[in-house]
């Protein structure tokens, strides 16, 4: 995570003769369906009920162009961040995930491994193996956050809490948008239940999930608190009274309330709201160079990584989700110098004006050179 970023106007990622065998993004989801069971595949593509949610994710995206600025001196562009204390290569966060160990066996290791190599931030899902401690173990030195689904009682959340600080976690988040499991019907349709769910307990617990648990939070530990599943101005500004750090702007990538908003047209009044006073995730439909760039031009601080980590885990392990993270670095780089930005601090709304979207939206749609035909899902 020490190592300078890389400031370089020529790269050679998408040249033909290199060996590396994945050239552009829509290649990992390729290699994942291949490697993948229908099962699996489902879990990674799907979301709840119509899926409405999940294309607005991507539609709000689609819905915004940049307006580019010219002759201005790009020859080295650096798309680096600081946050948390540590410079960061790229504003993005390997988003938690569940049961990342069904697409690779080392699961969330693997990840954090990743994200520590290339230099971004892996949060973990409590309900991903092989669990805190132990990822922990596995990526000492990575930027690790931690994500908790509460199963108990205040003093079940303060003893994650604790081993996450002992554990050296840079923050710990909540997510408060799974007060009730939505409906995955890819699943219902097959009659098929994860193990993990068939495992899981404790569900009144998140049901029962209220602000005082925050304030108990933010009184007994001083670990940055992140809140996962913010929607509305509304609750950023509560979350503000309550001292919270980062506002986490998201939906679940659809796979939570159906008929949701998309978290683009979401954050604007995130951002408006809180004004600086706290720090700003989002996650939701991100899976390109360009949306990266859009999301902190419109007021993000760091954009979180879903679905397109998965398909680069399944597709090829800790190597494709560092392959992955170069991928998204030459877009992002590319993106800022032929908008005239030579860096992330010269980049904000005024690069941005509203647009019609010009692709039907899907959880593809960021990837038109996917082949849809024998990978349907």
């Amino acid at each position: 995570m020490n190592e300078k970023p890389r400031i370089q106007p020529e790269r050679n990622v998408e040249l033909g003769a290199s060996s590396e065998p994945f050239q552009n993004l829509h290649e990992f989801i390729r290699k994942a369906r291949a490697n993948l069971n229908q099962n699996a595949w489902d879990y990674i593509v799907g979301a709840a009920e119509t899926e409405t949610t999940m294309r607005r994710n991507r539609m709000a995206l689609d819905e915004i162009a940049f307006r580019p600025r010219v002759l201005r001196d790009v020859r080295k562009v650096d798309g680096s961040v600081e946050q948390f204390g540590r410079r960061m290569r790229l504003p993005v966060v390997l988003a938690p995930v569940g049961a990342l160990e069904i697409f690779d066996p080392d699961g969330a290791a693997s990840v954090a491994r990743a994200a520590g190599t290339f230099g971004a931030a892996h949060m973990l899902s409590s309900v991903s193996e092989p669990g805190l401690e132990k990822t922990a173990a596995a990526a000492p030195d990575a930027l690790r956050l931690y994500q908790l689904y509460v199963r108990g009682d205040d003093a079940f959340v303060a003893d994650v809490v604790s081993r996450a600080e002992k554990h050296a976690y840079a923050a710990f988040c909540l997510t408060v948008d799974t007060a009730h499991y939505s409906r995955r019907e890819r699943d219902i349709a097959k009659r098929y239940v994860r193990e993990s769910r068939l495992r899981a307990t404790g569900g009144d617990f998140q049901k029962g999930l209220e602000w005082r648990t925050v304030k108990m939070i933010k009184d007994k530990f001083k670990i940055p608190l992140i809140l996962k599943g913010i929607a509305t101005a509304e609750d950023a500004l509560i979350a503000l009274d309550h001292g919270v750090e980062w506002i986490y702007v998201s939906n679940h990538g659809g796979r939570q309330l159906d008929h949701g908003r998309g978290a683009m047209h979401v954050l604007p009044e995130i951002v408006e709201a809180v004004k600086g006073r706290a720090k700003i995730m989002v996650d939701g439909g991100f899976g390109r160079g360009t949306d990266i760039v859009k999301a902190i031009a419109a007021g993000a601080d760091l954009v979180g990584i879903g679905r397109l980590q998965c398909w680069a885990l399944a597709a090829a392990g800790e190597a494709g989700v560092t392959r992955m993270l170069e991928l998204l670095e030459d877009e992002v780089l590319r993106c800022l110098g032929l908008l005239g930005a030579t860096s992330f601090a010269e980049v904000n709304k005024s690069c941005l004006h509203p647009a019609t979207a010009t692709n039907t939206p899907s959880v593809f749609s960021a990837f038109p050179l996917f082949d849809h035909e024998p990978y349907r899902y």
